[in-house]
């Protein structure tokens, strides 16, 4: 059994979330309320009506503020009300073709947003550690075959990407402008790849595109079927933010900076990949590769080097692809096919993965 000392922390805290209403959001904040934390959740409302945070209930759990991170006063009151000891902010428009569609948004969203979170901590002297999560996406592209470190280039080729990266740029001011010299306080930006589990319905995400297709009885149509990510259950990179929040309040400025939170190379896969094992377990996915003339740019080879987090932060990922994608599907196939109770099923996988803690 895995224990996990760090989780600890949290229990009795006033913790903000931004975004809790989103896929990662409703996971974290599940945790979160489950350690016996008190947690303010600061979104938009859910995008789909069969959204994890609703199915959980979990607005009867928390102090929940359904509310536009670009409202810079509704912000920064909301937060000096609360007096959150740790925040993670996981508010953004985290669609790379949607910010094809809506670039001013994307941008107003993750870079005049993110700016309003900061100033909001800047302000609120009771908040000790700060989690600011952006994307692997952050980092220049340059399609090589080596996992991108914490000290690479930021860049963006699509608007999704550079608002992630011009983010970071940011936050790195901030830090170094307003927050090193601050006492009793740490904060950090956390990068992880493409997050796959249960709940999530966003679109032009292969997984939620795969579920719709299988339980519509309509072939699973995907774009780029040779394009890789380096694919992770939702719950590794939470843990990876939870280690860095624990270790940011514990130990302040030691574990200030950026972290990578990725899996090992050999769990890397394709889009392909993907769509298949996804399918395999329901009867009738039939996998489709759509032939499209013309479509905006994304990344085809990205991964990520994670070797700061597992030495220095002592994270490490858990599950491997193959459980990654059983634990996914099989929340999917629990939830819609044999109707069982989506609570039930997160926690129970919440409980395998953090070793019968929660």
């Amino acid at each position: 059994m895995v224990i996990d000392s760090y989780l600890g922390v949290f229990r009795g805290k006033r913790i903000l979330v931004t975004g809790h209403t989103g896929f990662k959001g409703s996971w974290i904040t599940l945790i979160l309320t489950s350690l016996g934390a008190e947690v303010m959740g600061y979104a938009l409302p859910p995008d789909y009506e069969d959204a994890h945070f609703e199915l959980l209930k979990l607005e009867k759990s928390i102090k929940h503020v359904c509310a536009d991170i670009c409202d810079a006063g509704r912000l920064i009151a909301e937060v000096n009300a609360f007096k959150p000891e740790i925040v993670f902010h996981l508010a953004a428009q985290a669609i790379v073709r949607a910010s094809y569609v809506d670039p001013k948004r994307t941008f107003d969203t993750n870079i005049g947003g993110g700016v309003n979170l900061l100033e909001a901590v800047r302000q609120c002297e009771s908040v000790k550690a700060l989690v600011f999560i952006t994307s692997d996406k952050c980092y220049e592209n340059l399609e090589w075959i080596w996992g991108y470190r914490e000290s690479d280039a930021m860049g963006g080729h699509d608007p999704y990407s550079a608002s992630k990266g011009a983010m970071e740029l940011v936050f790195s001011s901030y830090l170094r402008s307003f927050f090193a010299e601050r006492p009793n306080f740490g904060a950090a930006t956390a990068r992880a790849g493409n997050v796959i589990g249960g709940g999530d319905w966003a679109l032009n995400r292969i997984v939620p595109d795969c579920i719709r297709a299988i339980l519509s009885g309509n072939p699973i149509k995907i774009r780029s079927p040779h394009a890789t990510r380096p694919w992770q259950h939702v719950l590794e990179p939470i843990s990876g933010y939870l280690k860095l929040g624990a270790s940011l309040y514990k130990e302040g400025h030691a574990f200030d900076g950026a972290w990578n939170f990725g899996p090992h190379v050999g769990d890397v896969r394709t889009v392909l990949d993907v769509a298949n094992a996804i399918a395999s377990p329901f009867d009738g996915g039939n996998v489709v590769v759509e032939e499209v003339q013309s479509m905006p740019h994304e990344a085809g080879l990205l991964q990520l080097n994670s070797d700061k987090s597992r030495q220095l932060l002592g994270w490490d990922t858990r599950w491997n692809f193959d459980q990654t994608i059983a634990y996914t599907g099989g929340w999917y196939k629990a939830v819609h096919v044999e109707k069982r109770s989506p609570e039930a099923i997160s926690r129970e996988q919440i409980s395998k993965y953090f070793g019968g803690q929660l």
